[in-house]
């Protein structure tokens, strides 16, 4: 199997601690301070070195931070390829209040990235071999809209299979340029794509098939957050609710989710199954406090338990 490629145009360094209580004005003592490195292909990366696959992430970073970001990624044994911008790469930080079991999370903008800065990255895409290409995370300030649109350009001539997790205009260039093999939105997201709200199953299922019967999305798996997950692909939907667990924070739960059903998909799995390797990741994601993501012995403990019938827990297919 060839390497996962990611692409993150807004990567981040992402600290988390923990203090007894958050008070404004105050000096707020905090512990257990953990930095991981994050931003959505990153977060991807992450999950698909965890659980043994082979990946390379290539990223926008700069600046004074730049540097660290990279050190935090070779730790965990992923393959970088970083392209240098001038502005500093961003570091956003999440505190758990140990006394109400909230989770606050701070997330700067980042930086601007200059057209050769962008176009830099899309290059860097050419020289990368893979059949896989996951494209997640927002589009930082100057970024065109249709980058996302480009970036298919570029896996539709190398022959890599495009997975996209974004949302906004990036997203709906995206689909609307077509040729995407997975695109995952939550429900938010995929509504504002289509434009109309959907209320109920029936409705969210119509419009997930209308759009993989456009041709233009081959496979669409929408996260519901605490209610699960429904993929939609030519032989129908598969829709799986979620699964019961102490949940301790939602950090890089999407991310996870893309990360466990593209490898899936890598390592041949049929869509569904590929599906439930996704939910038993994003799954695992939220076990773990702040964005420490999932760990693989509960991605494969969690992924059991939805192999155990044959359409995983009580799910509905249509």
């Amino acid at each position: 199997m060839k390497p996962i490629v990611t692409l993150t145009l807004n990567p981040s360094i992402d600290g988390a601690a923990e203090t007894d209580t958050i008070r404004p004005t105050h000096k707020i003592r905090t512990s257990n301070e953990r930095y991981y490195p994050g931003g959505g292909g990153i977060n991807v990366a992450r999950v698909v070195a965890e659980l043994g696959g082979a990946t390379c992430a290539v990223y926008a970073a700069g600046g004074a931070t730049g540097p660290i970001l990279d050190a935090l990624i070779e730790k965990r044994g992923i393959a970088i390829h970083r392209v240098d911008i001038a502005e500093d790469t961003r570091i956003s930080h999440s505190v758990f209040e140990r006394s109400t079991g909230l989770e606050y999370r701070f997330v700067p903008e980042g930086p601007e990235l200059q057209p050769k800065e962008w176009q830099s990255c899309l290059d860097a895409l050419d020289d990368v071999a893979c059949d896989y290409l996951v494209a997640s995370g927002s589009l930082p300030r100057g970024v065109p809209e249709d980058f996302y649109v480009r970036v298919s350009a570029i896996a539709g001539r190398t022959g890599a299979r495009l997975v996209v997790d974004s949302s906004g205009p990036a997203l709906r260039a995206a689909v609307a340029a077509g040729g995407l093999h997975l695109v995952k939105p939550s429900l938010g997201e995929f509504e504002a794509l289509v434009g109309r709200k959907l209320p109920d199953a029936e409705a969210q299922h119509a419009a997930a098939m209308e759009l993989v019967g456009s041709g233009k999305v081959a496979l669409l798996a929408v996260t519901l957050g605490h209610l699960g997950a429904f993929l939609a692909e030519p032989g129908g939907v598969l829709r799986l609710p979620a699964m019961p667990i102490q949940a301790k924070s939602a950090v890089g739960a999407g991310d996870s989710f893309v990360a466990g059903m593209t490898l899936g998909l890598a390592r041949g799995l049929p869509p569904r199954e590929a599906f439930k390797l996704g939910m038993a990741a994003g799954t695992a994601a939220v076990l773990t406090p702040g964005t420490e993501l999932c760990s693989r012995a509960d991605v494969e403990r969690l992924f059991a338990e939805l192999q155990a019938t044959p359409e995983g827990r009580p799910a509905s297919v249509i």
